[in-house]
């Protein structure tokens, strides 16, 4: 058995690949439209895992973009989808300066949590699962919502 990919329901397809590629930083590998099932498939991957990706030899997230609209609700029932990062503290900035929430700060120097437009949760985690010194205003950063 081998572990392929995640798939996330979104409304706005737009919308949440500014957030998954040009927020987050991932790369769209392929793309599928289905007209007769009136839906779009589009596959990301994580920057370095493009290439394996394509082949189906690294994960990838799935978006969906059902094309009639749809009321996606309880975002938190899907649990999270988590990226490993080479520095918790500069994405979460990065991700701040774009106008994302983080919902859980990275106080640990380790794991912070954001969502996606469609209230998906996204798990941060510090690369190696060794934590970074810690660091303000991380440290003492409260959460914002639910993560």
């Amino acid at each position: 058995m081998k572990y392929l990919h995640s798939m996330v329901r979104v409304s706005d397809l737009e919308q949440s690949l500014d957030f998954f590629c040009n927020k987050l930083g991932l790369f769209e590998v392929s793309r599928y439209d289905s007209e007769k099932g009136r839906y779009t498939n589009v596959f990301l991957a994580a920057p370095g895992d493009e290439q394996s990706a394509r082949s189906m030899k690294a994960p990838v997230v799935e978006l969906t973009y059902n094309w009639d609209p749809e009321d996606y609700k309880g975002g938190r029932n899907f649990g999270h989808l988590a990226f490993a990062v080479e520095d918790i503290y500069a994405i979460c900035q990065r991700l701040m300066d774009q106008g994302v929430t983080i919902n859980r700060p990275p106080r640990d120097g380790r794991m912070a949590f954001i969502r996606t437009p469609d209230n998906i949760s996204i798990e941060l985690l510090q690369a190696n699962g060794e934590s970074l010194p810690l660091k303000e205003p991380w440290a003492s950063m409260p959460n914002t919502g639910e993560w």
